[in-house]
């Protein structure tokens, strides 16, 4: 692959499985230094792994716990990040999760647990990320002087019954990333979203676990394929990179046609 990113520095949160992991690789790949987020202590054996993969490939990544819901460790993982490597050049806000319930048995635990990380998480990591370009300034690296990319979901625009709180936590995420791309865009300070459809992750393996479960699926993606995370991680690099760079404030939506209202494919 193009080293189109060689010499820049990228944090990647909630990147010890996943899309995240998907996106760090990738990004590796292009030439970035990785910083492979991960929210528990029982995550760093996972996060590692990632790491070691990265390296034996020939890139750069090092590990590191935050919770991106804690403001302190969001702070500490940034102050971190700059002491040793000097700054920061993309973040990749992917942490997220689910709790779901049936809206009336909805509890304000588990709405304020996925909006503390899928939403308040993007807001403390895209705040410190951007004081950090504004503070750099231009390096030459790149024709940005920084790049975000939130991660969202198709459920930014899909309404989705028994996930009230993610999918709050994606439209909030999508209205968050205009709002400051909008903000910081005459700053050459570059911000998108990339919205994926069905991934094949361990967050939805009971979607795809089984073929019945898997042709069920299918039925909601016009291009017949679950997605893969390497599709979703090419697609950071290409935000991330030079070759986007007159892309700003928008949602890459990268699910196979999911929103193209496939039950209509047959006349409705």
């Amino acid at each position: 692959m193009e080293q189109k990113l060689k010499g820049q520095i990228a944090i990647v949160t909630g990147a010890s499985s996943g899309i995240g992991a998907g996106c760090a690789r990738e990004l590796a790949k292009a030439g970035a230094t990785v910083i492979v987020n991960y929210p528990v202590p029982g995550g760093k054996a996972m996060a590692d792994a990632v790491v070691n993969d990265i390296i034996q490939n020939g890139g750069m990544a090092i590990s590191h716990k935050c919770d991106v819901s804690r403001e302190e460790e969001v702070l500490e993982m940034f102050e971190t990040v700059i002491g040793q490597f000097g700054t920061v050049d993309i973040l990749v806000n992917n942490a997220g999760l689910q709790k779901d319930a049936p809206f009336t048995e909805m509890t304000l635990e588990q709405w304020n647990f996925v909006l503390g990380v899928n939403l308040t998480g993007q807001f403390l990591c895209a705040r410190e990320a951007v004081k950090e370009f504004l503070r750099r300034g231009d390096t030459g690296k790149s024709k940005s002087i920084g790049k975000i990319i939130c991660m969202s979901s198709v459920h930014e625009v899909i309404p989705w019954a028994g996930h009230a709180n993610y999918a709050a936590s994606k439209g909030g995420v999508m209205l968050m990333m205009k709002t400051i791309a909008q903000e910081f865009a005459p700053k050459k300070i570059r911000i998108n979203s990339i919205a994926p459809g069905a991934i094949a992750t361990p967050i939805n393996h009971d979607a795809w676990d089984t073929q019945a479960h898997l042709q069920e699926l299918l039925k909601l993606i016009p291009q017949k394929r679950v997605g893969q995370v390497d599709d979703i991680g090419k697609a950071a690099v290409w935000l991330a990179s030079d070759d986007s760079d007159y892309v700003n404030g928008t949602t890459l939506f990268v699910d196979g046609g999911m929103t193209l209202y496939p039950g209509f494919e047959d006349n409705g």
